[in-house]
């Protein structure tokens, strides 16, 4: 039995999407009218047009705050996955082979701890960290860097399995270059499908995390929605749609880059 004819066919496919599209609708839907639907019964943008309403600024600015420092905290964050977490995956594939179990289990062990657990060892590390770098809400990467290591282990490792990174990176020092230039010009092109997984990933984990942030006494965008929903329930549902539709956008855009950037590969 040959792996094609375990595969479902094109009508079992499209009912499959169908129902996880119905599925994921319902809420979105449900809650959009939730925010829509006036006290008669009516119809209105009016909940919609008072966010960007001068006089209500100061009301909704915890929001328009935390939105901000989640925006910040994700960059960094990513910068964080890419810049020491994926060359030290690849360096650990290419030097230091036996010592990948160890990693693996060490990347994936903060999926095992309740975030409630995490908070209670960082803390004391975040007192330090607020007397020399300040208290700024963007010093949460170095924690959110830590919760998203599983996710974005498996999706990197993914992709380097997928390739023979041995053999390329030896044809590229064979032809001279140096350990950089293999980094992000032989090694990056080829784990860019993982790369990118992993980049939503962790601005997904960003955007949604609520618990280290508000332990912590950090403002991001999930402890803004509390406060606002304790005012304006309607407000803080609207502000979860625009959360979501950019999620979903910034999907489509990495996406997007990745199918760009394999189209430009393929000879």
């Amino acid at each position: 039995m040959t792996s094609s004819s375990l595969a479902p066919s094109r009508t079992m496919r499209l009912v499959i999407g169908i129902v996880v599209g119905i599925v994921f609708a319902v809420p979105f839907l449900a809650t959009a009218m939730f925010t829509l639907t006036a006290a008669d019964g009516t119809l209105t943008l009016d909940r919609w047009a008072a966010l960007f309403d001068p006089a209500a600024a100061a009301r909704y600015r915890p929001v328009w705050t935390g939105l901000v420092n989640s925006l910040v905290l994700a960059v960094v964050t990513v910068a964080i996955v890419l810049l020491v977490f994926a060359p030290t995956m690849v360096l650990v594939h290419l030097r230091f082979p036996r010592l990948r179990r160890g990693f693996e289990f060490l990347a994936l062990l903060p999926i095992t701890i309740p975030a409630i657990v995490l908070v209670v060892g960082l803390a004391p590390i975040y007192l330090q960290i607020g007397r020399t770098l300040g208290t700024g809400a963007w010093t949460l990467a170095f924690a959110y860097g830590v919760l998203v290591l599983p996710f974005a282990y498996r999706s990197i490792q993914a992709a380097i399995d997928a390739v023979d990174l041995r053999t390329l990176t030896e044809a590229a020092r064979t032809l001279g270059a140096g350990w950089p230039i293999i980094l992000f010009r032989v090694v990056a092109p080829n784990l860019r499908q993982g790369l990118l997984a992993a980049s939503l990933i962790s601005v997904a984990v960003v955007l949604g995390e609520f618990t280290i942030a508000s332990l912590l006494n950090r403002q991001v965008l999930q402890t803004g929605l509390v406060v606002i929903n304790k005012q304006d329930a309607w407000a803080s549902a609207i502000f979860t749609l625009l959360a979501l539709a950019f999620a979903f956008v910034l999907l489509l855009a990495i996406g997007r880059a990745g199918r760009a950037g394999s189209e430009r590969n393929t000879p």
